[in-house]
């Protein structure tokens, strides 16, 4: 069985629309989305992809953060839920989002497993097993992360959340970042991962000049910024790193 996981798409359709024309070369029979569908530049239509893809193949769902602080807002107790600069843009996707989208937003669980052959069970999650807001990369020490997995009951956890991709064992476990579709911190592109015989950290490039004009197009409110700072020239992982290792967990 051929597992394609998909994590951190963020509204960004074209790169969502790349990466599920290699996942049909692929042959894959379960997408696993990994949270964090929205916020993004265009989620309600992101999101009508994705359930039209369900048609035909096998589309499981979880929530991610960003999914959780939409939910927040549009209930009315997000207040402080994220951080300033990023206020205008949650409420603006509650905004977009139809009721269905919103009760599909809500009844996605936080964590799922599958068992997947050649590598046992697996336990999909957006940031760790314990929440979808903790943060750490291939450079946070073992001895931090094992509290973290230590419940797990799963041969291999994949996460997301940090939008960079790794592969590293922590204690028994072996924990994959399937990295960002929509906003991949490095090489500009989008990263997904395929779970099957083996394990692949998979990259799609796209047309990111369209993709930048397709962006600039919308009513997202903060497009422009986006465009130049997610899909055409991202951060660096050096910066990133360095970035999370002041906010990791502790």
């Amino acid at each position: 069985m051929q597992v394609g996981a998909l994590y951190d798409i963020h509204g960004n359709l074209p790169a969502l629309e790349a990466v599920l024309d290699d996942l049909r070369q692929a042959e894959v029979e379960v997408i696993m989305i990994g949270g964090d569908v929205v916020p993004g530049p265009m989620p309600c239509e992101t999101l009508d992809l994705l359930l039209d893809v369900a048609r035909d193949t096998q589309v499981q769902f979880i929530q991610g953060n960003g999914e959780a602080a939409v939910l927040a807002e549009i209930s009315g107790t997000g207040a402080g839920a994220v951080p300033e600069q990023y206020r205008g843009i949650v409420r603006w996707v509650a905004e977009q989002l139809t009721p269905g989208q919103q009760g599909l937003l809500a009844s996605w669980p936080k964590s799922l497993r599958l068992r997947v052959t050649g590598l046992g069970d697996v336990l999909f999650c957006h940031a760790t097993p314990r929440g979808d807001k903790e943060i750490f990369t291939r450079m946070t020490s073992e001895d931090r992360l094992l509290p973290l997995f230590r419940e797990a009951n799963a041969s291999v956890v994949v996460c997301g959340h940090t939008h960079m991709q790794f592969d590293r064992m922590v204690g028994g476990i072996r924990v994959i970042n399937a990295g960002s579709v929509g906003m991949p911190y490095g090489r500009p592109g989008a990263d997904w991962l395929l779970l099957g015989a083996g394990v692949e950290l998979r990259h799609t490039p796209y047309d990111l000049e369209k993709a930048a004009e397709r962006i600039h197009n919308t009513n997202y409110p903060q497009a422009r910024e986006f465009a130049e700072h997610y899909v055409l020239h991202p951060p660096s992982e050096t910066e990133m790193l360095d970035v999370f290792r002041r906010a990791e967990v502790r």
